[in-house]
């Protein structure tokens, strides 16, 4: 049950973010300020935006739940991006480079008018899915840390309404700002439950003694494996690139180097939060071993984290629980809101209504947003049961979406037939496997992952290489503008991109030595590289203790 010191943090906590909201986002007038934050947001922004965004409230639910029925190695269900995060590096440059204000503009440049359109299509399904999986997550957890006390359908209503309100009102700019402050709530969500779980269940040694100790292994035939582990690193690898809120999340810094930071660290910083959701599972997994909380099993395992929050926290420490729950879900919802308003009225809403005043644009979208934003809520009442599979079902998607998206950013013979091949081939060996498994379409398996990706891939080989090749002047448009540095500054403009030039480095390199021409990109990617094998290492201590 809520205390009154509980009921006011919680209101304290809403009222200070529509407050800070409403507040930044007054100066917003146009669709550039709106959408993008004229792309003028500093590194620390960034870091915050990007860790804001991506970080949701059904990820400690799920990993929570996954972590207290597989063990400590379900961890990786998180971890899936942790090898793939040091790329983020060299990725984030691409996303100002192309000088648009949503993914689909960035797809019909690269494979014209009507894969643009089929990309709208995915990223309408893709915030669709997300906004409803992140309102049950939350829901989820705060209708178990309060007993039942707060309903499903309020938190749902509840928080759907205040981030609505600042995001209609602000768009891009107060999405960013209460990212950066939610932030600090979030890391407080991750961490907060830890001693005092641990001092219930007799710290670290009486852990283990109620635990097998594949449940304190973080790579296990039990659980999850090397394998497995791959499989996952793939996944976030390719998809990373397709996810529709990437221009907004990522290409909004005042510079290059500040996407750079904020892409990469403020996704380091999620990795770590993650250790924290992982130490929630094993806790209630010890704990109702040991009789502490009141239960012999539960029948959702997802009710993990809600069933931790109830018995460990203290009046007020409940109350803070739920405003970082809130947080965590309305930093990541208002910025997914912000985001399909963009895409309906700069990809379909533009071209239906040509030379309308920019303010009446301005408005479409804020519109578009809220009306979309509704569908997710609907969404996550009738068609959400479990939020990690929800959660890894638009991964999943993303992926096959990026096959197409990657594959065009670094091989330059790929065109839309073949786009459109890899799409399709992907996602219907990936549902018919499930059809003929007998399994859920929003499943998600290692093995129909791998082989429905397999086939996506030597599809867009093989059909861009028997069909014409995309027209020379806009494939050079788009080549031309990946290859030019946004910045201004001349020692910056000469760094090469390693990415895009990753198939033929020493062309792209010019008559500059390969180690001088991508030394930006090498040295943050090696960098990028020391920091998750120390992650790793430092968990796998942690665990050892």
């Amino acid at each position: 049950m809520l205390a009154p010191l509980d009921w006011a943090v919680l209101i304290g906590y809403l009222v200070a973010m529509a407050a800070i909201g409403i507040f930044v986002g007054l100066k917003v007038q146009d669709t550039e300020h709106y959408f993008m934050g004229r792309r003028r947001f500093s590194k620390w922004l960034m870091i915050g935006q990007s860790f804001g965004v991506g970080t949701h409230a059904e990820m400690p639910v799920s990993l929570a739940g996954a972590v207290y029925g597989m063990g400590a190695s379900a961890i990786w269900f998180q971890w899936k991006n942790l090898f793939a995060t040091p790329f983020y590096w060299i990725m984030a440059p691409v996303f100002r480079r192309v000088r648009r204000t949503t993914m689909a503009e960035m797809t019909e440049d690269r494979y014209g008018p009507w894969m643009g359109a089929i990309y709208t299509l995915f990223a309408l399904s893709f915030f669709t899915i997300n906004t409803a999986t992140m309102l049950k997550g939350a829901a989820k957890v705060i209708n178990q840390a309060t007993g039942g006390e707060l309903g499903v359908n309020v938190v749902v209503f509840g928080m759907t309404a205040i981030f609505i309100l600042y995001s209609f009102v602000g768009g891009l700019v107060a999405s960013a700002w209460t990212d950066f402050f939610q932030g600090f709530l979030i890391i407080a969500l991750s961490f907060m439950l830890v001693p005092l779980g641990l001092a219930a269940v007799g710290g670290m040694d009486g852990m283990r003694a109620s635990l097998a100790p594949h449940q304190l292994s973080l790579a296990t035939p039990s659980g999850i494996g090397p394998w497995v582990i791959a499989v996952l690193t793939l996944n976030g690898l390719v998809g990373i690139m397709a996810q529709p809120h990437m221009l907004a999340a990522v290409g909004t810094g005042k510079d290059e180097r500040a996407c750079r930071l904020g892409f990469m660290a403020g996704n380091f910083v999620k990795r770590i939060c993650t250790i924290g959701w992982m130490f929630v599972g094993l806790i209630v997994a010890a704990g109702v071993t040991q009789g502490i909380f009141g239960v012999s099993e539960l029948t959702d395992p997802e009710d993990a984290f809600g069933l931790a929050c109830r018995h460990l926290l203290l009046p007020g420490g409940l109350g803070l629980l739920v405003a970082s729950v809130m947080a965590a879900n309305m930093s990541t919802s208002s910025a997914l809101m912000v985001d399909s308003g963009a895409l309906f009225t700069q990809s379909f809403y533009r071209k239906i209504a040509v030379g309308r005043p920019d303010r009446h644009y301005l408005w479409v979208g804020r519109i578009s947003g809220l009306a979309l934003t509704m569908v997710g809520v609907l969404y996550a009442l009738l068609v959400v049961k479990q939020v990690l599979y929800s959660f890894l079902l638009t991964e999943t998607l993303a992926t096959y979406m990026g096959i197409s998206f990657l594959g065009g950013i670094l091989w330059r013979r790929a065109n839309r037939y073949g786009a459109l091949a890899s799409l399709v081939t992907a996602l219907a060996m990936n549902f018919l496997l499930y059809y003929l498994r007998g399994e859920r379409f929003d499943h998600w398996d290692p093995f129909v992952f791998l082989v429905s990706l397999s086939a996506g891939v030597l599809a867009l080989v093989l059909v861009s290489i028997l069909t014409a090749p995309e027209p020379d002047e806009s494939c050079r448009s788009f080549f031309d503008r990946l290859e030019t540095s946004s910045d201004s500054d001349r020692a910056a403009s000469e760094q090469k991109s390693l990415l895009v030039n990753l198939l033929h480095l020493r062309r792209g390199a010019g008559n500059v030595p390969l180690l001088t021409a991508y030394r930006t990109d090498l040295t943050g990617l090696a960098v990028g590289i020391l920091l998750a094998v120390a992650l790793v290492a430092g968990t796998w201590l942690i665990l050892r203790l």
